[in-house]
């Protein structure tokens, strides 16, 4: 089984977590829905069989994220990770990570869409913006160079923007 992209996800949500909440040793919960699992292993199993894919995984991340577990409430399944995966994470994030400047621009009052637009340039010059329509989100903005494979959607909501990042997969099967 090839665990890769479930592990660079779940590297991905610990350095979105750090960036938004800050570093802390302990242990994470992390939760996927059966749907995203199946996209990273080109599967269609249902909850049971998915738990039978994913019984080596603890061993495969060990050595990098100590002890893990994973369980499942019918679709839901949740990732527990050792303090060890917080430290991992903390450790290997680069200053000046795309994640990081993008919560700050975030959470920053008045924060506008050029300025968010701006932030993706300044990571690379092959970005895709695209205006959604409808009620969800209002711009969808992703990397085409892959160099960070998440579709950034984001909704202006007067006094502040938030935003939402989805696999491309994920994002595919909301039909937006």
């Amino acid at each position: 089984m090839n665990y890769t992209r479930l592990e660079h996800s779940l590297i991905d949500l610990i350095k979105e977590e750090q960036a938004k909440l800050g570093y802390r040793k302990e242990i994470i919960h992390l939760y996927y829905p059966l749907s995203s699992l199946n996209h990273f292993f080109k599967s269609q199993a249902d909850a049971d069989k998915m738990q039978e894919m994913l019984c080596d995984f603890p061993s495969y991340i060990y050595n990098i994220f100590g002890e893990v577990t994973v369980s499942h409430k019918k679709d839901r399944f949740c990732f527990t990770l050792s303090e060890k995966a917080s430290e991992y994470v903390h450790d290997r994030m680069e200053e000046n990570e795309f994640i990081k400047a993008l919560v700050n621009l975030v959470a920053k009052h008045g924060c506008t869409m050029d300025e968010i637009k701006n932030l993706f340039s300044s990571y690379s010059d092959q970005v895709h913006t695209e205006p959604m329509n409808n009620d969800e989100f209002d711009l969808l903005i992703r990397f085409e160079d892959g160099s960070d494979p998440y579709y950034y959607c984001f909704k202006d909501e007067g006094c502040h923007i938030i935003y939402h990042r989805f696999l491309p997969e994920d994002y595919a099967d909301f039909e937006f």
